[in-house]
């Protein structure tokens, strides 16, 4: 496939699903999950944290506050 589905978690609820290449690297995605706008205005206002990224297969940010 050209494009797979990332599942991106806020304190490890479903928040929102972003779309990228299968061999994405794990900044692109980081980065990609953060200019989300529905995450944008989760994270308004609180400290992140701890980013888990896993390549390929799901986004989790904790966050504080």
């Amino acid at each position: 496939e050209d494009s797979i589905e990332i599942p991106v978690q806020i304190n490890g609820k479903l928040r929102a699903r972003v779309t990228v290449s299968p061999d994405c690297s794990k900044e692109e995605l980081e980065k990609i999950a953060l200019a989300e706008p529905k995450i944008q205005s989760l994270i308004e206002g609180k400290t992140i944290a701890k980013m888990i990224v896993v390549p390929g297969r799901m986004v989790n940010i904790a966050v504080k506050g």
